[in-house]
């Protein structure tokens, strides 16, 4: 297999089964996760909209997109360091994480000013989207049978 840059494969050309899974894993981790959060945001801009009108329906929509833009962010960081030391993995998803975090913190800051999107519909269908977003992604990591560690190829 040669490094196409998808990093499932090592700079030798040997394929890397630490890269594999995480491919794997991110694949199931979206597939299990679309439609759900699509499901989230639907539901959240209908009732915001029921509740509040339109301000509530531009709300929702944009809490469900920032959620979203974020929990893809999240999968595109795994297959992005897939192929690295599962040890830099780990530190550059640290690393991803707080930097997301405070990136929400900032865009959620800056639309809590924003007259047409009510507040409460913004926050309320982001933190659906992103607690249905991370069970599903629980839910297609067990059902994904990734192995805990994966034995070195010992050559």
């Amino acid at each position: 297999m040669t490094n196409d840059n998808s990093g499932d494969s090592t700079d030798t050309g040997k394929p890397n089964p630490h890269a594999q899974q995480v491919l794997r894993l991110a694949d199931a981790m979206l597939r299990t996760a679309l439609w759900p959060a699509v499901a989230a945001v639907v539901l959240g801009m209908i009732v915001a909209t029921l509740l509040v009108g339109l301000p509530g329906l531009f709300g929702a929509a944009v809490g469900g997109a920032v959620a979203f833009a974020s929990s893809l962010v999240t999968l595109w960081l795994m297959r992005k360091t897939s192929n690295l030391d599962p040890m830099a993995v780990m530190a550059l998803a640290l690393g991803g994480y707080i930097l997301k975090l405070l990136v929400l913190l900032g865009v959620m800051t800056l639309l809590k000013g924003i007259d047409a999107l009510h507040p409460y519909a913004v926050a309320f269908t982001f933190l659906a989207v992103v607690l249905v977003w991370a069970a599903a992604e629980a839910v297609a990591f067990r059902r994904t049978k990734i192995p805990t560690i994966i034995p070195d190829s010992g050559e």
